[in-house]
């Protein structure tokens, strides 16, 4: 068979659905079809696509792998006329399961490929329900010897070195890379790496959509042999775009187009925000949110990215005052309400509070009031959340920060009740950019108004969770810049205390924080999912246990350290 001197490589950047093998296949048909309009040569899809990425351990059930090697063959069938598919699948061989792309054409599946770098590190566990695959060479895909590294395989240098060194003449890596803040930046590092190495052209497919706490930025690339940036898709959204390829001299080059320009920084953290409620939303079958509008600032960011994810008509705010409430603040929440055209009501709590304190007053007969009686508002709060929820079918959204659960200024069943998060990776500083930036911009495909949706008032004014008189966060906490960065430096980077107060902070404020951090992580443990925007989030990323007596040594410099009561973790915990 004569080579081939030009090829057209379709890249389908879609939004599949864990264990929804019916829908993905069709999806994949579909786009087949509309690659096959392209003239296209082969339609390349995303890591695992036909069964949703990551499917977790219905990798372990034996009635899924049956279903999708069903599904696949289908699938083989109906994309028989046409341009061939690269399509990621769970692939099983006697006694072992694989994360595999298979190559479909003429009807049958052709061939396939095996993941051999199984990620087992942060939110990966790959392990734990795949075989290792073995060192593969090319495909032949019309003619032409495509290597196929599938994501963690073009991490290292093996795999790649090992398809150029067997022929391969283009790699093509169908990816489930999800997002934080530094991803975007490694992967391209990543694959220059293998295109310098291997000195073959390479196209990075990336998924796109959210997964329970993962948000896939799509992103996909393709970089030529000289490194030259080739075609770029665009982030968050998806697309078919497909690319032309020429062979001159031996070697492959792929056309210039499409270059699109990616969001950076609080657009691209906000993007993902948006993208992971709206996929939980709807791939689990909600018809909309409801959530707690107090007047500051969390409650404001989730509701404008609720309305930008759902449109308003979807989302519905609910203002609880207690005799705390500030007239700003009910001012507040109303104006944001109505900068975003939502339902809006008003329940106040205080008979129900009334009701608890009088049902408890005899067992509490000659106690002075204390955060036990602030927590009862957050969770005569959380109860009537749950009761809106119950009675019309929406899900209740929480609106607690990283900031917050990092150290437990949150409520079990209080605040913290509720399906998902969508700021919960995001620290309080983090959660004022957002802010600010959602007011100058609208985003790409956002449901939402724009002008100012968050009131100038709200980013300006002391946050307080109004549990008691004249209260604000920093009668319990350091200000939120300086906690922030040292809760970076104990989360993210896992500094020693040490380290972190030759930054510049109090020994007594680092291992207070340090101390808090410790001590909430079994809040954390029953907090709602929420969207990993960071490198390292709670949950997935950092499991530490509850149950620990581990505090580090910092010398000399302990013995100034003031001591802190349990009670000073916040006036909401638990």
């Amino acid at each position: 068979m004569t080579a081939p001197a030009s090829l057209k490589i379709a890249l389908a950047q879609l939004n599949p659905t864990v264990g929804d093998l019916q829908g993905n296949a069709e999806r994949a048909a579909n786009a087949h079809a509309r690659a096959k309009e392209l003239g296209a040569d082969v339609v390349v899809f995303s890591e695992l696509f036909l069964n949703g990425y990551p499917p977790e351990d219905l990798v372990l059930k034996p009635a899924f792998l049956q279903a999708t090697k069903d599904k696949l063959e289908w699938l083989a069938e109906k994309c028989a006329d046409g341009p061939a598919v690269l399509i990621g699948t769970i692939w099983t061989q006697g006694a072992k399961v694989y994360n595999a792309v298979a190559l479909l054409d003429g009807g049958i599946v052709q061939a396939t490929t095996l993941k051999v770098d199984l990620p087992n590190y942060g939110v990966f566990d790959e392990k734990r329900v795949f075989a290792t695959g073995p060192l593969p060479g090319p495909l032949n895909v019309r003619g032409v010897r495509i290597g196929v590294p599938i994501c963690e395989d073009i991490w290292g240098a093996e795999v790649v070195e090992t398809l150029a060194e067997t022929g391969a003449e283009i790699l093509i890596s169908p990816n489930g890379s999800p997002f934080d803040w530094p991803k975007p930046d490694n992967r391209m590092n990543v694959a220059v790496a293998r295109v310098i190495e291997s000195g073959l052209p390479l196209v990075y497919l990336n998924q796109v959509g959210g997964q329970d706490e993962l948000v896939f930025d799509g992103a996909s690339f393709v970089l030529n042999a000289d490194r030259s940036l080739a075609v770029q898709l665009p982030a968050w959204r998806e697309a078919i775009v497909l690319t032309e390829w020429t062979r001159a001299n031996g070697a492959w080059h792929c056309r210039r187009s499409e270059i699109a320009k990616l969001p950076e920084g609080p657009a691209a953290a906000y993007q993902a925000c948006v993208l992971g409620l709206k996929d939980y939303v709807t791939k689990n079958g909600f018809p909309g949110v409801v959530l707690g509008l107090s007047g500051g600032i969390n409650s404001a960011l989730v509701a404008a990215i609720a309305v930008d994810a759902l449109g308003a008509d979807r989302v519905h705010a609910v203002m609880l005052p207690s005799k705390f409430t500030s007239d700003d603040s009910l001012e507040d929440a109303a104006a944001c309400a109505k900068a975003l055209s939502i339902r809006y009501d008003k329940i106040s709590i205080e008979p129900a509070v009334a009701g608890l304190t009088w049902g408890l007053k005899d067992l509490f007969a000659g106690t002075n009031a204390d955060i036990t009686e602030e927590n009862l508002q957050s969770r005569v709060r959380g109860t009537i959340l749950m009761a809106v929820s119950n009675k019309f079918g929406g899900m209740v959204v929480t609106t607690g920060n990283k900031s917050e659960m990092s150290v437990g200024y949150a409520t079990l069943y209080g605040d913290m009740n509720g399906g998902f998060n969508p700021i919960k990776d995001l620290y309080k500083t983090e959660v004022y950019a957002l802010s600010r930036w959602r007011n100058a911009h609208v985003p790409d495909g956002a449901s939402g108004p724009a002008g100012i949706v968050i009131p100038d008032r709200i980013l300006t004014k002391a946050p307080t969770a109004e549990l008691r008189a004249n209260q604000t966060d920093q009668d319990s906490l350091p200000p939120y810049e300086e906690l922030d960065d040292i809760l970076s430096c104990l989360v993210e980077k896992e500094m020693p205390v040490a380290d972190v107060i030759a930054r510049g902070h109090a020994v007594e404020t680092v291992k207070k924080v340090e101390r808090l951090l410790y001590l909430a992580e079994y809040k954390r443990r029953q907090a709602a999912p929420g969207v990993k925007i960071s490198a390292r989030n709670f949950g997935r990323d950092r499991r530490y246990p509850i149950t620990n007596k581990f505090r580090e040594d910092v010398g000399q410099a302990e013995q100034s350290t003031v001591p802190v009561s349990k009670s000073a973790a916040s006036s909401k915990s638990a």
